[in-house]
C-alpha cells in the first residue's frame, strides 16, 4: 500500500484546524468498552516493569494474530485512541496487547527511571513479552506520538544489527516526534503554551510520586520546578536517564536518524497541521522501500476526526493503522 492508495481525509466541517483536530480527540473520548484485560508483567534488566493489558478475543487460538499499542506522552492503556483501535482489533479476532511504559497506568508506581523518546529497548522486551505469550503468531507493533519515536528508533537499531524479529510483520507510528528539537521549539510558540504547560504541570507530580515510592529513584536538583516541557528534559529527563545534555537527548533519542536502516514494513502517517510536530520534519527522511510516509493534510496531533467518509466511523486515523495491520497479519475486515 503506498500513500496515494490511502482514502483522503475530509476533517469534518466543525473541526477545522490543527487544534481544533487535536482537542477534540483528546477531550472527547467516546465510549470505552469495560475493561476485562488480564495484565502481565514485563520484567526489565535494570528493575523496572512494564505492563501489558492482554484483550484476547474469545475466538483467538494459537497461530492468530496479535498487535502491541504504545501510547504517547502522559497516556496509558487507557487513552482514549488506545482504547478504541482495542477494541476494533479485538473484534477481528486480533489479540491486543495495550503497554503502560515505565510508571504509566499500571505501572504507576513500580519504576525508578521514566519513560522517554529514546526507549527503544523498552518497545523490543514488550514485543518479546507479547510474542512469548503467542508463540507462532504473527504480530504488530503502533506507536503513537512519543512511543511512535521509540518504535522508530527500536526498528532502525533492529535493520542496523541485520536483526529482524521473526514474528514481527509490521509496525505503524502516528505523529512520532522524530526531529526532537524542532518539536521543542513548536512547544514554544505562544499558540502552543496550552500544551507545554499541561505536559509539564502533568509530569512534575510523577516525578515526585516516582521519589516516593523509591527514596532512591534519580531525583532532580533541589528547588526543582521547571514551567516548560523543555526545562523539565534539561533538568531531569535527560540528566536522570545518562544523557550528558538536553542536546544529547535529543541527538540520541530523535528517531529521524534511524528511519533509513529500517526493514520491517512500516507505516509512519503524520498531519501537515499538527501543533505539536513540525512537518517539515517528514519532508527531509530519505526514500526507503519499507517505509512508507504519508502526510495528510489535516489531523492535527492524533485527532483525525472526519466528515464525509467511508469508514464505519470518523476515526479515521483508526482505520489507517487497522487497513495497515491486517494487510500484513492477513486478518479480514470484510465483514464490517
Amino acid at each position: 500500500m503506498s500513500a496515494e492508495d490511502l482514502p483522503p481525509f475530509n476533517p469534518h466541517p466543525l473541526l477545522r484546524g490543527g487544534h481544533r483536530q487535536t482537542l477534540f480527540a483528546y477531550f472527547i473520548r467516546g465510549q470505552a468498552a469495560r475493561y476485562s484485560a488480564i495484565c502481565h508483567r514485563v520484567d526489565l534488566p535494570d528493575g523496572d516493569v512494564l505492563m501489558l493489558h492482554d484483550d484476547c478475543p474469545k475466538n483467538w487460538g494459537p497461530g492468530s494474530p496479535f498487535v502491541v499499542l504504545m501510547h504517547g506522552l502522559g497516556g496509558c492503556h487507557g487513552s482514549a485512541y488506545i482504547q478504541r483501535i482495542a477494541q476494533k482489533l479485538v473484534t477481528f479476532g486480533v489479540r491486543t496487547f495495550r503497554l503502560d511504559h515505565r510508571g504509566a497506568g499500571a505501572g504507576a508506581k513500580l519504576s525508578k527511571h521514566p519513560y522517554h523518546a529514546g526507549r527503544s529497548e523498552d518497545v523490543r522486551e514488550a514485543f518479546q513479552k507479547a510474542s512469548q505469550l503467542c508463540p507462532g503468531s504473527l504480530g504488530a507493533l503502533a506507536g503513537f506520538s512519543l512511543s511512535g519515536n521509540m518504535l522508530l528508533k527500536m526498528l532502525g537499531e533492529n535493520g542496523r544489527m541485520g536483526y529482524s524479529p521473526e514474528y514481527l510483520a509490521c509496525a505503524v507510528a502516528v505523529n512520532p516526534p522524530i526531529d526532537l528539537g524542532l518539536c521543542s521549539e513548536a512547544l514554544r510558540r505562544p499558540d502552543n503554551r496550552f500544551y507545554d504547560r499541561y505536559f509539564t504541570k502533568m509530569l512534575v507530580p510523577q516525578v515526585r510520586e516516582r521519589i516516593e515510592a523509591f527514596p532512591d529513584a534519580p531525583r532532580p536538583a533541589d528547588g526543582w520546578a521547571p514551567e516548560t516541557l523543555r526545562e523539565f528534559d534539561k533538568t531531569y529527563t535527560s540528566l536522570v536517564s545518562g544523557f550528558s545534555s538536553l542536546q544529547d537527548y535529543y541527538d540520541q533519542s530523535s528517531g529521524s536518524q534511524f528511519v533509513e536502516s529500517i526493514t520491517t514494513p512500516t507505516f509512519i502517517l503524520t498531519g501537515r497541521d499538527d501543533p505539536l510536530i513540525p512537518a517539515s520534519s517528514f519532508e527531509q527522511l530519505p526514500s526507503v522501500p519499507s517505509v512508507t510516509v504519508h502526510i495528510a493534510e489535516h489531523g492535527g496531533h492524533l485527532g483525525y476526526v472526519a466528515g464525509k467518509t467511508s469508514d464505519p466511523d470518523r476515526r479515521w486515523m483508526d482505520w489507517r493503522v487497522i487497513d495497515w495491520m491486517a494487510r500484513y497479519l492477513r486478518f479480514s475486515t470484510s465483514h464490517l
